[in-house]
């Protein structure tokens, strides 16, 4: 679930629905090969391709689109016919993406189209409806983010960032289980200051997707909870009718983006999910070379950073429309 001009991927073990990256040429969505490849709900219409091999396959996909659709309903309903296309591995999958070397990508939704890797091939046991379920849920929640948004002619100039995209598809897929914990989060905004997985989200995705998605899923939480699911319809609205996600999101929420993201960074940094404004603890420093785990282009502070600091008071730079 990450963000690009032309759609985003998903994760399948750790973080089965997560993904992010840059933009590409959007490709136009291909058309059903018959009446029965076609699913028309209250919501939309959905086209299904895929091969002889794969219609056991096809069968979990379409029974998840289905699943999905009470979930989708609470953001509006799609304005284009959707085409899924079920590809017969994990190569293939990563072609029609146009992103290659990302082991867990499993599922990448653009505007009118999502790419799927075929369920029998995600293990060597194949998937479950469950893991379907849940991957669909989180990619179409994006499909219609943009349609909902955008036209097609613009949907990759809105500057959608990842923490709104990636937050909403998680939070609409109940995906909250997957990533870190708020206190999770907290600990890392303590040990580094500069290494913001909101508003430098782009730096840090390949390295540290997982503080990266579980920001994006906690910061959406609560956006929700503070503002409600009507003011968020609002944003999508907003843009629909113009405006970039900056100016949507100041017309529907009623204040900057940066300023909400500073009221969610001092919430979790002073751990107010605990009911209070709790001392953070003192951070030691790490042994000289470490880094952030399993990113070594992050170094260590050079010293504890202050228990009594904020956090880093950065401005998000909107990217490319989450893919």
């Amino acid at each position: 679930m990450r963000v690009g001009g032309t759609g985003r991927w998903s994760l399948l073990p750790a973080l089965l629905a997560v993904t992010v990256l840059l933009s590409a040429c959007a490709a136009a969505p291909k058309k059903a090969d018959s009446p029965t490849a076609t699913l028309a709900l209250p919501g939309g219409e959905f086209l299904f391709e895929h091969s002889a091999k794969d219609t056991q396959a096809a069968d979990m996909v379409r029974r998840a689109v289905e699943n999905a659709a009470p979930g989708l309903a609470r953001w509006g309903t799609f304005q284009e016919p959707v085409t899924l296309v079920i590809h017969p591995n994990h190569a293939a999958l990563e072609r029609a993406a146009r992103r290659s070397g990302y082991d867990f990508l499993r599922a990448w939704a653009r505007y009118e189209q999502v790419e799927v890797q075929s369920p029998r091939t995600w293990t060597r046991a194949g998937a479950t409806q469950k893991q379907v379920d849940e991957l669909l849920l989180h990619e179409l929640t994006h499909s219609l983010m943009w349609q909902a948004s955008a036209s097609v002619s613009d949907w990759t100039k809105k500057g959608i960032p990842i923490w709104f995209s990636e937050g909403m598809a998680s939070y609409t897929a109940g995906q909250g289980y997957r990533v870190p914990s708020l206190e999770d989060l907290s600990r890392f905004l303590h040990q580094y200051p500069q290494a913001d997985p909101l508003a430098r989200a782009e730096s840090l995705y390949e390295t540290e997707n997982a503080t990266v998605y579980g920001a994006a899923h906690h910061a959406f939480t609560f956006l929700m909870e503070r503002y409600g699911e009507a003011r968020i319809r609002g944003v999508l609205a907003a843009m629909r009718r113009g405006q970039d996600f900056t100016g949507g999101f100041l017309e529907a929420i009623g204040l900057p983006v940066d300023a909400f993201l500073r009221d969610f960074r001092r919430y979790v940094y002073l751990r107010g999910f605990k009911g209070g404004r709790l001392t953070p603890p003192l951070v030691l420093p790490r042994p000289e070379g470490r880094g952030i785990p399993g990113n070594p282009k992050l170094p260590a502070p050079s010293a504890p950073h202050s228990p009594t600091s904020t956090p880093p008071d950065t401005t998000p730079v909107a990217p490319s429309p989450t893919s």
